[in-house]
């Protein structure tokens, strides 16, 4: 009860929940794109248990993250991953009609798996962070966190509106993955003494990564879109 009192608790709170906020930009584009597609009542839900899963998700990983980016390999692994997401939620934008996504528990189930799929890609740099503002004070981890779950629901229920009212977004918001997976590949391990002499390389990758999701995701819908009208 005294560290609820603590002035530092409360400075180490509002640190977490604002980095959050800050980081939690490029999570809410890839739960409202996985959520997309899911018939109206379902998208909350796969938003809320999506974020939920994706929280505790976080915090078991918060313990683990400073070992594990230094492991070889697993920011690559990462970024192919962001790589495969990317091109599956762009192909599967407009492929489906209105009778396929009236899918029930199976769409809604495999929108939550794309969630946590992508958020703990995405969240391996962020958790260090959100670590080190909690100074190990595992209280003050999971009540940062938690809070940090209306955010990213609101964010994503936002996205998800403005992606109807814009279809471009949805373009943006794939190139966008594309772009984080690049960044993520070039910050591994067994790069660092590539990415420390040529710094344009992480600029370079990120770019490619975006350009390779929207042209590899596009070919692909249109493809399956000629296969549907035959």
């Amino acid at each position: 009860m005294e560290a609820l009192l603590a002035a530092d608790f409360w400075i180490g709170l509002f640190k977490i929940v604002w980095i959050n906020i800050i980081l939690s930009g490029d999570n809410a584009v890839v739960i409202a794109l996985a959520a997309r597609g899911l018939p109206a009542h379902q998208q909350r839900k796969a938003i809320v248990f999506g974020s939920g899963a994706a929280v505790v998700l976080r915090i078991a990983l918060t313990v683990v993250a400073a070992r594990l980016m230094q492991l070889p390999f697993v920011e690559i692994i990462g970024g192919l991953l962001l790589l495969w997401i990317g091109v599956g939620l762009l192909r599967e934008d407009d492929s489906a009609d209105d009778a396929d996504r009236q899918t029930a528990r199976t769409g809604m189930m495999a929108a939550i798996r794309t969630i946590l799929l992508a958020d703990l890609v995405m969240s391996l740099d962020n958790v260090i962070a959100v670590a080190a503002a909690a100074r190990g004070d595992m209280l003050l981890l999971i009540l940062g966190l938690a809070i940090s779950i209306p955010l990213v629901v609101f964010g994503s229920t936002l996205m998800i509106r403005l992606m109807d009212r814009f279809p471009v977004i949805v373009t943006l918001g794939a190139a966008l993955i594309g772009w984080v997976a690049g960044e993520t590949t070039t910050g591994d391990a067994v790069l660092a003494a590539l990415a420390e002499a040529t710094p344009w390389i992480h600029y370079a990758a990120a770019a490619t990564g975006a350009l390779l999701v929207v042209v590899t995701g596009k070919a692909l819908q249109a493809r399956a879109n000629r296969s549907a009208a035959a």
